[in-house]
């Protein structure tokens, strides 16, 4: 059985607001009875893509598991890369993937550098086609990345991820995904894309409201959360969302 602890949207700006939200979220997991085998933050990390920013989601966002992140709109590749991944800076996509116990996790860039709308280009749509290929049969594979590929009947809707019948046709191939792990929306969601779960984090800095909800579009009252996602060795999946006080 695997456990993956998932949030989204942390949106880091340097000011203590964001950074006790996120870090009420890292204490929940923190006291956690037993460990996750790892936390995934499904972009958004900083809210302008600065250093600093970066900086202080890495001060953050810290636990006894891997944190494995991928990058969203908000999101600069060159500092992401140099302060979160150490790595040299670079314009590229950023697309990893990890190890989860027996299960492989794709997470892949869907960020377009100046825009907010989202699409796994030439480059990382090439790669994520390289690794479902090279995952064995049987394997488990999640995917994640920052733009949900369907709507959500929510305001995010206008800015999701464009040419996303490629990417379910791409994951029709192959049996082997169980699930598409996303953010963006800033509440938690759970439907169906190519027929495998597609399971949205909660927003950490703040939530939108539904459109036949009442008060601003955003609410910056409502607590902080989290999705846990289990996959048992039947490869069944299943999501509990936790707030965290």
């Amino acid at each position: 059985m695997i456990v993956l602890a998932h949030l989204s949207d942390t949106h880091f700006d340097g000011e203590p607001r964001s950074a006790e939200r996120a870090g009420r979220v890292m204490a929940y997991l923190d006291a956690l009875l037993t460990e996750v085998d790892a936390v995934l933050v499904s972009g958004d990390i900083a809210d302008h893509g600065l250093p600093a920013e970066y900086e202080q989601a890495a001060k953050v966002l810290t636990a006894r598991r891997p944190v494995l992140t991928c990058p969203g709109n908000h999101d600069v590749r060159s500092p992401y890369r140099e302060v979160l991944l150490g790595e040299p800076a670079g314009d590229g996509p950023i697309n990893r993937v990890h190890r989860v116990g027996d299960a492989v996790l794709a997470l892949c860039d869907s960020s377009i550098p100046g825009r907010d709308d989202g699409v796994l280009d030439e480059e990382t749509f090439g790669w994520l086609e390289s690794v479902l290929a090279d995952t064995a049969d049987g394997t488990p594979v999640l995917i994640g990345f920052h733009h949900p590929p369907v709507a959500l009947h929510s305001a995010i809707d206008a800015i999701g991820l464009g040419d996303a019948q490629r990417l379910a046709d791409l994951i029709a191939r192959h049996p082997q995904v169980v699930a598409v792990l996303c953010g963006h929306a800033h509440t938690p969601a759970a439907t169906t894309f190519a027929g495998r779960p597609l399971l949205v984090a909660p927003g950490v800095v703040s939530t939108l409201k539904l459109p036949w909800e009442h008060g601003e579009i955003l609410d910056y009252e409502i607590p902080p959360a989290v999705a846990f996602h289990i996959l048992d060795d039947d490869l069944r999946l299943t999501t509990h969302y936790r707030v965290c006080l």
